[in-house]
């Protein structure tokens, strides 16, 4: 089906960088957060973005503000309800999760594609608990979306070639590079990605090397444009460990399992970016 009209449900820095990709793709985007107070925080985000690339004179002012004004916050489902797209963005939760796909399922049209951008929980479960399962897929944007090349697309064993043909569309559409994955913990970037991050963590807890130590380590050793410490600051470490906790779960796999140090950050809110503090000072 053609795709115009693009529903996102989460107003997080996911949430915002997808609805200012697709936005500045020229779709129609509604953003359904939960509070008024969290959409303006969202719009002033990507306004912020946009200004950014304004003062950097790649895009032009009149052209930011035709991106901004496609956008249409929320904080009720039912605007959702003509949307013939709906990208799930919310915390890497799987009970929430399925909690929003019940819900999206009752009020879109019949034939609207619901997807979810989760990095690795499994999607066919997110499927089955809707009327439409041949209509579900994953649609895993990168962070931040803007920047960020490639889109993994996760087709579920209920999946049709249709829906998957639809949001391969949607996707090179917003200058994104698809690649089709297996529905599996972790896709391809993930499962290849968090070993490495965990292991950064296990250097930096075993004293190895001090946080710049290793961060430094691997971009000047690896090329790499940023230190998995750095890296997991911007990915955040909630995140960082719902991920590394359902690679484990999966897979049963040691390099999966989360290293002690990771847990008691987050216990004790150093989310990385998100919250100001992580193995990086933010405030």
């Amino acid at each position: 089906m053609a795709i115009s009209t693009v529903g996102i449900v989460g107003a997080g820095i996911m949430g915002a960088g997808v609805a200012e990709v697709a936005a500045s793709s020229g779709f129609d985007v509604v953003l359904r957060s939960r509070s008024r107070e969290a959409a303006d925080a969202t719009m002033n985000r990507v306004a912020t973005s946009l200004d950014r690339l304004v003062a950097k004179e790649k895009l032009q002012a009149a052209e930011a503000e035709a991106i901004v004004a496609r956008i249409t916050p929320t904080t009720d489902f039912a605007d959702l309800a003509e949307c013939d797209l709906v990208i799930e963005s919310v915390v890497e939760n799987l009970g929430i999760k399925l909690a929003v796909f019940k819900e999206l399922d009752q009020i879109t049209k019949p034939k609207a594609i619901l997807a979810t951008n989760t990095s690795t929980l499994p999607v066919i479960e997110m499927a089955t608990v809707t009327n439409r399962p041949g209509q579900v897929c994953g649609i895993h944007f990168f962070n931040p979306a803007p920047a960020m090349a490639v889109v993994e697309l996760v087709a579920p064993l209920t999946a049709s070639a249709e829906t998957m043909e639809s949001v391969t569309a949607f996707t090179t559409a917003c200058g994104k590079t698809p690649i089709t994955v297996k529905d599996q913990a972790g896709f391809v970037v993930n499962a290849l990605l968090f070993p490495y991050l965990n292991n950064a963590i296990r250097l930096l807890e075993g004293g190895v090397a001090t946080r710049d130590g290793i961060d430094a380590a691997m971009k000047g050793g690896c090329n790499f444009p940023m230190g998995p410490l750095a890296l997991l600051d911007l990915v955040g470490l909630d995140t960082s460990l719902a991920i590394l906790d359902a690679l484990y779960e999966e897979y049963a796999d040691a390099n999966y399992r989360a290293v002690p140090l990771l847990r008691r950050m987050v216990a004790a809110g150093q989310l990385g970016r998100k919250s100001g503090l992580g193995f990086y000072d933010y405030t």
